[in-house]
């Protein structure tokens, strides 16, 4: 069987957009790519039914992902049995028994791409690609999100050499980010960054895939991300012009929603008092902006805030986030990351003891 070229498996918008940027990168894509959007963590609303006009993807597929909690015959195997020998019979027993239940919705042959482009292999399609003997490149979730820690060493402490071996050598278990037998790599942005073994890293940096577009290829995806950008454009005409203009980055924080309004109403308050203020909710942040800021300016929580960086006539003179990472952003003339200090007025500080950022 001939092999297809490509296929990017992912489950945010961010995902989709550095997928479309490594796709756009490429020299040759004769071959084609196809696109697989997972409605598991994200609301993708009519993103699909843009995304199968923009041209960069030949097909675009829904994988209506589910987590293993939608499968009650298999969760008596995640139990602590008290030692390491019944622990690992019975996830050697859930690796399997998970990747059997996914088959049915994987929507397409994963078998039939030279390439499977993977985001959050932790999450259930990496047990899927592992137990079916797909090779796959895992791609770093957000940017620089190993940077704290590295989540597979947090998520198998104790025994780690034996539960690694399992997982790399043996295929028993899985193991997320680069440990999968069948993972070829992890791709991160910045090697230098993660604290681990780097054999099993391969560095890409976001920035350079984004410097190196071509000015059709910016302006295809502003268009296809910007939902209306019309009245984008008309936002950024209220953008203060002797006044300081500052974007606040929302984040799903924490459940609590009045909690998360406490924090960027804090936010909001102070940063007014600076200049113009603009809220750019984060794509998977529920919480409902519209109805609880209507009187700030704000942004489509669907757009990456890396698509600002596209557009000339958007200029701030700050951007404000918590935990976002923001090595990205060029579209502004300062980013201020405020991190656990900020967030120990709003939560126990021993709730964030494992961020590190």
């Amino acid at each position: 069987m001939d092999k297809k070229g490509r296929v990017y498996i992912c489950h945010t918008y961010y995902h989709v957009f550095v997928s479309c940027l490594k796709e756009l990168n490429l020299k040759d894509r004769s071959e084609g790519a196809d696109l697989i959007i997972s409605t598991m963590s994200t609301d993708f609303e009519d993103f699909p039914e843009r995304f199968k006009e923009c041209g960069i993807f030949e097909n675009v597929y829904i994988f209506e992902e589910k987590r293993e909690d939608a499968f009650p015959e298999i969760l008596k195997y995640k139990k602590d049995q008290g030692n390491i020998i019944a622990n690992m019979w019975n996830r050697i027993i859930f690796t399997r028994k998970f990747a059997k239940c996914l088959a049915p919705s994987v929507p397409t042959d994963l078998k039939k791409y030279k390439d499977v482009y993977v985001f959050c292999d932790n999450d259930p399609i990496g047990y899927y690609l592992n137990m079916n003997h797909i090779y796959y490149h895992a791609v770093e979730d957000g940017l620089d999100t190993l940077r704290p820690f590295v989540p597979a060493l947090e998520d198998n402490k104790g025994h780690w050499k034996l539960k690694r071996f399992f997982s790399k050598n043996l295929n028993l278990i899985f193991i997320r980010d680069g440990y999968g037998k069948y993972c070829l790599e992890m791709e991160v942005n910045n090697l230098s960054l993660v604290e681990d073994d780097p054999k099993v890293y391969r560095e890409v940096p976001r920035n350079e895939l984004m410097q190196n577009l071509s000015t059709e290829g910016r302006e295809l995806l502003v268009r296809t991300f910007v939902r209306n950008y019309d009245k984008m454009i008309d936002v950024c005409h209220n953008l203060g012009k002797d006044k300081k203009n500052i974007m606040i980055l929302t984040e799903p924080l924490t459940p609590n929603f009045d909690t998360r309004e406490r924090i960027f109403r804090d936010l909001v308050e102070k940063y007014s008092k600076e200049g113009t203020v603009f809220l750019k909710p984060h794509p998977r942040d529920d919480l409902k902006y519209q109805e609880r800021f209507p009187d700030v300016l704000q942004f489509d929580r669907t757009i990456p805030m890396e698509i600002f960086n596209f557009f000339d006539e958007i200029k701030f003179d700050l951007v404000v986030a918590i935990y976002t990472q923001l090595g990205s952003i060029k579209f502004a003339k300062e980013a201020i990351q405020l991190g656990n200090a900020f967030m120990d007025n709003y939560e126990d500080p021993s709730v964030h003891s494992k961020i590190k950022r």
